[in-house]
């Protein structure tokens, strides 16, 4: 994988997800599949997509025959502030969102197989290469996918949105292999709607994929009476975005309503959402980011934090930040007295961690409480040297401090954290922390760290400095499947190699005869590669009867069902007015 600037800056922590490109694996029905696919986009969707996808689809150096190379995107998406790395299949959400929010595209590296031409339930290099890629071009839409990546790096989840997350991975994964049985998919079906159906209240994440999901990666853009499309989703699907225009599909102006409607990956959608353009996203991003914890603050925020199992950063009025698995919030009339956090934690200061507070420091949790000290004039986050001196907040004095919750805390002030002209941290040794004649931290216990600050302004998810905090995503468990092909597939594949050879090279029209004949005898059903066939003889103006031949196979086979006729008669328009 070639590098550029955007991935240099990329966090340590994300790059166990990244994955090489498995391009030597990719079979030459793959690259037939591609160039179908491709060449369908770029002829019908000019007129229904935004105006910005052909255009970006030059820019970021997409090419309609040959599936690209990520080494070759990186070049040219540089140019646009981009970077593109290979994953394997659905990583976590809040992976997703941010390696989204330090303007990387992940591009899950498997293509979809020939029986999913025109929908595929998983993600695929079809989906986010030729979906995703292009629209980033446009400057106003590459700002809101930044800024819904940082959103989506604050936002809370929960341990039922890990659940569901795997069971929808697993389900994608399955159907996505063409060798999969009837029984396994039925199977994992049964298991996500019973998943699903015990949802009670939405995470922050699960609210803010439903607008990923209405924009990102199925939006329409314009008026309901007459949208384009935008959306990934819809543009890497020559079935969806067909059919997403049609009156069947309700469609829906874009709010932050859009929130309450949830989605199933893995079959078309009943109804869509349209902006009236790229800046009416932003405004609704920005309407729901008023809602979450990190803009909130408070007690509301501290339960969000607590619900989602998983370590988080909540942030004191002084700035100081405290990372850990909060496991333990005290409270006096519905206000935070009193924080617990479990295992290893860390205290930061915008967003980066303070020199001797990280998590060797506090490997076992940390404790702190939150609020006003009485007996003091001014407030303590602010004070000058000079102010905590008349305060008696000297190093080396014996310390009794009562907070308006009956917090006390006594010991002897060893250390003062300043930051900015902001008081932070307050280390004591010998120190007693008690609460309601409830002993909350013992002198023995080592150095007590508090915590400054009289409110909580924000809480968010992960920590605030992730490498320092030693943070990782760990790469998925289930991997997706590697298709085992049988002898007669691996035959066929050769012949698609020799035919898109014969395209590129040029070649004599006897060797297409006789992959004709292979076809008709080892190969009824195949329709692919019978076009590309057709398609090399009529661009030569060679052999009308085989061509005529080939052609009334064609059109029997289309015949077999609405699907397959869509298939053959789409591809013949290519190159043909039949």
């Amino acid at each position: 994988m070639e590098s550029n600037d955007v991935l240099d800056r990329l966090p340590l922590h994300l790059h166990n997800l990244i994955i090489d490109q498995p391009y030597p694996n990719y079979t030459a029905q793959d690259q037939a599949v591609w160039r179908y696919i491709m060449r369908q986009n770029v002829k019908y969707l000019p007129a229904v997509a935004h105006s910005s996808y052909v255009e970006g689809l030059k820019r970021t150096g997409i090419s309609t025959d040959s599936i690209p190379h990520m080494y070759g995107m990186n070049r040219i998406l540089r140019e646009i502030g981009w970077a593109a790395v290979a994953v394997d299949g659905f990583i976590p959400p809040v992976a997703f969102m941010e390696f989204q929010a330090h303007n990387v595209l992940v591009i899950a590296a498997d293509i979809r197989p020939i029986d999913q031409v025109l929908y595929t339930p998983a993600p695929d290099i079809i989906h986010e290469a030729a979906g995703h890629a292009p629209i980033i071009a446009d400057e106003e839409y590459s700002d809101y996918l930044r800024d819904f990546g940082r959103a989506g790096t604050k936002a809370f989840s929960s341990k039922y949105d890990q659940k569901m997350y795997e069971a929808i991975r697993h389900l994608s994964i399955l159907k996505a292999d063409p060798n999969t049985t009837f029984a396994a998919i039925e199977k994992a079906e049964a298991e996500l709607d019973h998943l699903s159906k015990l949802q009670k209240t939405p995470s922050e994440m699960a609210l803010l994929r439903n607008l990923h999901w209405w924009t990102v990666e199925y939006g329409l853009i314009g008026t309901v009476e007459n949208p384009k499309i935008y959306g990934a989703g819809l543009l890497s699907s020559i079935g969806e975005s067909h059919n997403c225009l049609k009156p069947k599909v309700k469609k829906l102006p874009y709010s932050i309503d859009a929130q309450n409607y949830s989605f199933d990956i893995t079959t078309q959608q009943p109804q869509l959402f349209v902006t009236p353009d790229f800046k009416h996203l932003n405004l609704v991003l920005g309407q729901y980011l008023e809602t979450m914890a990190v803009r909130k603050g408070g007690i509301e925020s501290l339960k969000k934090a607590l619900n989602s199992g998983a370590t988080c950063t909540v942030e004191y009025s002084s700035g100081v930040q405290v990372s850990g698995k909060l496991v333990k919030i005290v409270e006096d009339n519905n206000e935070p007295v009193y924080l617990g956090f479990e295992g290893p934690s860390m205290l930061s200061f915008d967003n980066h961690q303070l020199e001797g507070q990280g998590v060797r420091n506090h490997k076992d949790g940390f404790g702190s409480p939150v609020g006003i000290i009485k007996g003091i004039s001014g407030n303590i986050e602010t004070m000058s040297g000079g102010e905590l001196f008349l305060n008696h907040f000297v190093t080396g004095n014996e310390l009794f401090l009562e907070f308006t919750s009956g917090v006390q805390v006594k010991g002897r002030l060893e250390k003062i954290i300043r930051k900015q002209g902001r008081n932070l941290v307050f280390s004591f040794l010998e120190c007693t922390v008690i609460y309601l004649n409830k002993i909350l931290f013992r002198p023995e216990w080592g150095v007590y760290d508090m915590a400054v600050g009289e409110k909580i302004i924000s809480a968010f998810s992960g920590p605030a400095d992730p490498d320092a905090f030693g943070l990782k995503y760990p790469a998925p468990k289930e991997k997706t499947h590697h298709i085992k092909y049988s002898t007669e597939t691996l035959q066929l594949h050769e012949l698609y190699e020799t035919v898109r050879s014969l395209r590129e090279n040029g070649g004599k029209s006897d060797a297409l005869a006789g992959i004709w004949q292979i076809l008709k005898l080892k190969y009824p059903d195949e329709w692919l590669l019978p076009l590309e066939i057709v398609e090399l003889l009529k661009n030569n103006n060679d052999r009308v009867e085989l061509t005529s031949e080939i052609v009334g196979f064609l059109k029997t086979l289309s015949d077999k069902d609405e699907e397959m006729q869509n298939l053959v008669k789409n591809g013949m328009s290519l190159f043909t007015n039949h």
